[in-house]
């Protein structure tokens, strides 16, 4: 059994677990692989929007297990509510053992301010129209089950895996707009409050860039999502990284392709390494 990882903090979000698009198993192998002092799910982590008492498999399960192991060996879980699982939204500040539920989270990380929270408290369309965007959130669950499909057909013929769901975001021109109008909007704030790090999901858009404007910088961080990116934020030795699982993983991997590719903040540059591609 290889040694768990201890990073001093680990950001989840958008797993969506009760979905189709949730990719629990490998979720689980994270986990099993990390022993952080704190772990923040940051939002949609149980999809309650979506929650069907007749689909919430195994693996699904092991996931919840997971995570309550690493709150009874020493990791502080903090829970941080999304609008997927908003009804949890009453239950904010309330502390069990090493899990709490809350709303948004300040940390001071070696000297600087760092703000958590899930993000849709900025997504208009979401309080205008929150049937709309359970409608789209049952529809998108679809496309996702449709898109395994097409994709199991596709390696058995030998060729590459195809995302339905990034060809339709890419081809909405308002879609890439929201995600700019989002990020600034979100880096603008913390900005403005003094806070040097901002860490949110919602969009899954994983990324990680340092935002300026007239009165001063931050770093801009989302930990993207567990339905289609796999992604991960993690803290250690003041470093803010970006990590994602690779799915396509096999019985045994040559040094070529490792399962974790990252993106690593030195100092005050951002050096990419794409994630591996199926």
């Amino acid at each position: 059994m290889s040694k768990k990882r201890r990073p001093e903090i680990v950001v989840i979000s958008d797993v969506h677990l009760g979905t189709f698009g949730a990719h629990a198993a490998e979720l689980s192998e994270y986990l099993e692989n990390i022993q952080p002092k704190k772990l923040v799910l940051n939002g949609d982590f149980i999809d309650i929007w979506q929650f069907k008492k007749s689909y919430f498999p195994k693996s699904h399960l092991e996931v919840i297990k997971k995570i309550i192991d690493l709150s009874t060996s020493g990791t502080e879980v903090i829970y941080i509510t999304g609008n997927h699982d908003e009804f949890l939204r009453k239950f904010s500040d309330t502390q069990i053992g090493d899990l709490r539920i809350t709303d948004k989270l300040v940390l001071e990380l070696d000297g600087k301010k760092a703000w958590f929270f899930h993000g849709d408290v900025f997504d208009v369309g979401i309080h205008k129209a929150k049937w709309l965007a359970k409608l789209g959130g049952w529809g998108y669950d679809l496309l996702i089950l449709i898109n395994r499909f097409l994709n199991h057909i596709l390696v058995k013929l030998g060729k590459k895996k195809y995302s339905l769901s990034k060809k339709i975001k890419d081809s909405v021109k308002n879609a890439g707009k929201f995600i700019d109008r989002f990020e600034k909007t979100v880096s603008d704030l913390a900005i403005e409050n003094g806070y040097k790090y901002v860490i949110c999901g919602h969009i899954h858009q994983p990324k990680m860039i340092r935002k300026t404007n007239k009165k001063g910088t931050c770093l801009y961080l989302n930990s993207g999502d567990w339905v289609e990116n796999l992604s991960a934020l993690e803290y250690e030795n003041k470093k803010w990284k970006l990590t994602y699982f690779n799915e396509t993983q096999e019985p045994s991997i040559s040094s070529e392709k490792p399962l974790l590719a990252a993106i690593t903040v030195v100092g005050k540059e951002i050096i990419p390494t794409p994630p591996l591609k199926s």
